[in-house]
């Protein structure tokens, strides 16, 4: 398949990110909050720090638009964008969770897991409806 267009790929960030910021709002702060809490209680800030909330879901999301949504539009492959999507989650979750059980010493293995396998449901869930919004766009704009 050829090269996902800009306009392809604009859409593909922007659904990907609608997708990711619902899904992880619900569960920061219905589904997950009260564990977060149980955990780490007093490393907790009182409120988050909005910048770098910010800053990490523009990097995180143009992370998945590069290395899942992108090769998932070329290959034509919504299996694709979730795979590479999930992958991403994992190696990235991982990386901050594993980072913080090694050095930490109150950072506990559960929320490790439990982080791990969410960034990679969420990440996979977000590439796949970034892929599906942009492929769909395709079709119209060439029908």
């Amino acid at each position: 398949m050829p090269a996902p267009r800009p306009l392809q790929l604009a859409v593909a960030y922007g659904a990907a990110l609608l997708a990711f910021l619902a899904i992880d709002a619900l569960w920061l702060a219905v589904l997950m909050q009260e564990t977060y809490a149980q955990a780490l209680g007093p490393l907790l800030a009182a409120q988050p720090r909005w910048t770098p909330a910010v800053l990490f879901y523009v990097l995180y999301l143009l992370g998945l638009l590069v290395f899942a949504m992108a090769p998932a539009l070329r290959a034509g492959s919504g299996r694709r964008a979730a795979a590479l999507g999930g992958l991403l989650g994992l190696v990235a979750y991982g990386t901050y969770d594993l980072s913080n059980y090694a050095t930490l010493q109150a950072w506990p293995l559960a929320l490790t897991v439990i982080d791990m396998a969410w960034g990679s449901v969420l990440s996979a869930t977000a590439a796949t409806a970034g892929y599906l919004a942009a492929s769909r766009l395709v079709r119209n704009v060439s029908a």
